[in-house]
Order: structure tokens, then C-alpha cells, then sequence
């Protein structure tokens, strides 16, 4: 178990059950994690060895829990009913089932649920899965979905946008710096509560607020990660980028411009990192330039060489080999 820096990162914690003898892993992590932590009795499913690793990120006004392990129930008992939050589980990996007030849904793979902490529930996975779950207070959802009672233990169906964007959000803001200052941290925040709300209905003023706010953070998000996984396309454009996300292709600029930025720069210093981390890869030391060039997207290589001298100073051939330093790999 570690924790992040006080005072400069939200309060970090990573548990697995490897930090245990395999005799005492599964009653460990129902004592320790599951009880203690997130309020829940765990019952593994299954012959396969217990296995079991969470990392759990506090901010103000939002839990994150994320979470791979193997097939198992969770179950949150009247007993352990500490307060009235919302719990939203998203996306996991494998097929599940959800549990509350009278309703059980069994769910395909991306699919979430809003569950209340107040009163008892139930996930099961059915297989070993990786998934996102996340903890707000009810006060602070109530005034943005125009039906939270009804939303309660009501699906979210993989293909929903919101759904996808808020998935897309916290795992860019999780791999980032997105959480390293109060600021951020709050605007985060902020961010997920707009996203919750359109997943589920939002009334008219929550609808508003996140068109300003979450929506148009989390399309960047989500537009930069799919930049990022295809650089290799060499047509890759805005247009393409936003038929991704359903939204036009002046929207998608207008988003980059808001960073100061435009989407072409963004796309040629990716382009270029990449190629540049390739160089001082040892694993590409066989592979020449012009292959490199061309797996980062670009078609020409006189042009790979123009950029990647004006960015770094120097010629592609003059980077192989160098070490690379921890600030690398961040």
C-alpha cells in the first residue's frame, strides 16, 4: 500500500493482495479493503487463486476506486450503510450483474450503474475484470439529474456517450497530472458531476452547466487519446477525430484552440515525441528512420526531419542511442 505526496496530490492509496501470503490474501482484502475501505463483504466466485488490486484516489467531494481482480460478489449490507452517497460502477470488463431496491440487471461488458450507498446493494462480476467505480454526494447530484430516484440501479448502456467520455475523462485524468494541484482536483470534480448528470437526464441548469463545463473537457480528453492511438494514420485529421466522437469538425478545433493550441501542432508534437522515444528505444535499434518515420504517421520524410530537427535540435540519427532519462517515461 503507498500513498501520494500530502499537500500537493490527492490522497492516493494502492492495495493488492500480493502484498499478502496466499493463505491470508482473501481474508486480508475483505478485512482491510473490503470492510474498511469500501464498505462491502467480498465472496470470490469460482477456483481461481484470490487475486486482487485496487488503487483508490480521494478527492474533494470524489472517490475513485480502480479496480482489476478476479471473478467475485460484493456485496454492501445494511450494515455497513454509513452515509447516503451515490456510487456509479463503470465499464468493467466482463459481464456483471447489479442488485438494488427490487431491480437486478444483468450486464454486458462498458455498461454502468448508479448505486446509493444508503440502503444495500449488490455487484457480481462474472469473470475477471478491470472496472472504475466512483463515490459523490448524493446532495451534490440531486440538483443536476431530474430524476435520481428513478436512476438509481438503472442501467447505462456501453454505447452511451457520456458514459464513454466519463470513462475516457477519469482515465486520461488518472495517467496525467490532471490531479495534482486543489485546482485541478475540484475542476475534476466539477467535471464528473456534469457528465453523471447527462448520463442520467439532466435538468435544464445541469444540462447548461456541463455544455461549458464537463462536456467540452472530456471531448478533449477523449480527442487527444484517439490521437494518440493513431498516429500511425497518416490522413488523420479533425473531421476523422470528430466523426469519432459525434461532433463536427470545427468543434473539434475550437477545442484545441481553447488550449492555445491547434489540432495540427498537437498531432505533429505527438508524432514527434513518439519518434523520438522509438530513437532511444533499444527494441527499434534496428529499425531505420524512415520506418520510424513512417510508423508515427508521417509521409514525408524529408518533413520528419525538418520538424524533429526544430523541435529537438538535432537529426533523428543523432538520438539514437542516447539514454533515456525517468522524465521520459512521465
Amino acid at each position: 500500500m503507498s500513498a501520494s505526496v500530502a499537500g500537493r496530490s490527492p490522497a492516493m492509496f494502492r492495495f493488492t493482495s500480493d502484498s499478502y501470503a496466499p493463505r491470508e490474501r482473501l481474508a486480508a482484502w475483505r478485512e482491510i479493503f473490503g470492510r474498511t475501505v469500501v464498505d462491502i463483504d467480498i465472496t470470490p466466485s469460482g477456483d481461481a487463486p484470490f487475486r486482487s488490486d485496487a488503487t483508490v484516489c480521494q478527492l474533494p467531494g470524489l472517490g475513485l476506486l480502480f479496480v482489476s481482480t478476479v471473478a467475485m460478489h460484493m456485496e454492501h449490507p445494511r450494515a455497513l450503510v454509513r452515509d447516503d452517497d451515490l456510487s456509479f460502477v463503470a465499464a468493467p470488463t466482463a459481464r456483471w450483474i447489479a442488485a438494488q431496491r427490487g431491480r437486478r440487471h444483468v450486464l454486458g461488458r462498458g455498461a454502468g450503474v448508479l448505486l446509493s450507498n444508503g440502503e444495500p446493494g449488490a455487484v457480481t462480476l462474472c469473470d475477471a475484470a478491470s472496472f472504475v467505480s466512483f463515490r459523490v454526494p448524493r446532495a451534490a447530484i440531486a440538483p443536476l439529474v431530474r430524476d435520481l430516484d428513478e436512476a438509481i440501479c438503472r442501467p447505462v448502456a456501453a454505447h452511451n456517450r457520456a458514459l464513454r467520455l466519463l470513462v475516457g475523462y477519469l482515465g486520461c485524468a488518472r495517467a496525467t497530472e490532471a490531479f495534482v494541484s486543489p485546482a485541478l482536483q475540484r475542476l475534476a470534480t466539477t467535471h464528473v458531476y456534469d457528465l453523471i448528470a447527462i448520463a442520467f437526464g439532466a435538468t435544464r441548469d445541469g444540462a447548461e452547466a456541463a455544455r461549458t463545463r464537463g462536456l467540452p473537457a472530456a471531448r478533449l480528453n477523449a480527442a487527444k487519446a484517439y490521437v494518440v492511438d493513431h498516429l500511425e494514420r497518416g490522413n488523420l485529421s479533425a473531421a476523422m477525430v470528430g466523426s469519432e466522437l459525434g461532433v463536427t469538425e470545427r468543434y473539434i478545433q475550437m477545442l484545441f484552440a481553447r488550449e492555445g493550441l491547434s489540432f495540427s501542432e498537437f498531432v505533429l508534437s505527438q508524432r514527434l515525441a513518439r519518434a523520438h522515444a522509438m530513437l532511444r528505444d533499444p527494441r527499434h535499434a534496428e529499425s531505420t528512420i524512415g520506418s520510424i518515420a513512417l510508423a508515427v504517421g508521417f509521409n514525408d520524410l524529408s518533413h520528419f526531419n525538418r520538424s524533429f530537427r526544430r523541435r529537438y535540435g538535432c537529426r533523428p540519427s543523432d538520438t539514437r542511442g542516447q539514454p533515456r532519462r525517468v522524465s521520459d517515461e512521465r
